[in-house]
């Protein structure tokens, strides 16, 4: 690994600790991850920062084609010099490999499309339920390994919410093992990606005076043409789980202004995710009807031929 292509983006203390960080990464729970502090060079993280899209210049409606609270670029490059250099170097053989030596995951691939990641702000009051990413490319059909995200956030404070969290289950909230990380700036988490990776980060809550603030990253995902058997899965899109109740919510309590509205949220959010789902069914549906409709078609001329005969 010969850095060359790392000078002046990734910090030079990050590539001489590639083996503590794979210690590290390969001994974390709930599952393989690593917290990278001061990961790029200084005055290039503020490069990126300085260059980072408005908020309306990504896209920033929701799955019902409503304005929300979070806003994606994919394609970076175009966003400035900053970010042409970290397309430069993280599609580079000696970021790859930097990658791959502290994950233990060989024969990383860069994704020019950027599906998915790229630049991603989040507003006040925005979430994120845990889920487990999409397993598979949708156009090359490589296998999703790891999340490498990038915070740039400066002063972000914990009780402001948007943590990182880290799941073992968030379907089983009472044995659940949770990781918290705080979207500091110039902090790197780069994490696994497989069946059981749950991660989402809980609601913006910003105090008065802090209203401009955001919380901002940039997102990159990499891939292997081929992944563990023992990882396997069938291909599926993302794998979200709502947000249990709040532990205040038990029998005999008097519901407040503040509980109403955090049940309307709930249903409201369970109740995008349900439409999500039927839109991805209907699509499945409408493309198994005209795989019949060709099957049924086709059989109709052979048996008209036979009959010419």
């Amino acid at each position: 690994m010969s850095g060359r292509s790392l000078r002046g983006v990734v910090a030079a203390p990050v590539v001489a600790g590639a083996d503590s960080l794979r210690e590290a990464f390969l001994g974390a729970r709930p599952f393989r991850h690593c917290v990278v502090d001061g990961f790029l060079e200084p005055a290039f993280a503020a490069s990126l920062l300085a260059q980072f899209p408005d908020f309306e210049q990504g896209h920033f409606l929701n799955e019902d084609g409503v304005a929300g609270g979070k806003s994606t670029v994919e394609r970076i490059r175009a966003l400035g010099d900053a970010f042409a250099a970290l397309d430069d170097c993280v599609r580079s053989p000696d970021f790859l490999a930097l990658v791959g030596h502290v994950t233990g995951i060989d024969d990383l691939l860069y994704d020019p499309e950027y599906f998915g990641g790229g630049t991603h702000e989040n507003r006040d009051g925005q979430s994120l339920d845990a889920h487990i990413d999409f397993n598979m490319h949708p156009t090359t059909g490589w296998h999703r390994r790891l999340n490498l995200i990038v915070y740039l956030n400066h002063g972000w404070r914990e009780e402001w919410g948007g943590t990182l969290q880290l799941h073992r289950d968030p379907r089983d909230p009472a044995t659940d093992e949770v990781t918290s990380i705080a979207p500091l700036f110039n902090r790197c988490v780069v994490f696994e990606t497989t069946e059981q990776s749950w991660h989402g980060f809980p609601p913006i809550r910003l105090p008065p005076g802090q209203a401009s603030t955001s919380r901002k990253s940039v997102a990159l995902y990499f891939y292997t043409r081929q992944r563990p058997a023992r990882e396997l899965a069938s291909r599926h899109s993302t794998v979200y789980v709502d947000r249990p109740l709040p532990d205040h919510l038990r029998p005999g309590h008097v519901l407040s202004d503040g509980d109403v509205a955090e049940l309307r949220e709930l249903l409201a959010r369970r109740d995008a995710h349900s439409r999500r789902l039927y839109a991805e069914l209907g699509t499945l549906q409408a493309e198994l009807d005209r795989g019949f409709a060709g099957r049924v078609f086709a059989a109709a001329r052979r048996v008209r031929a036979r009959l010419r005969r």
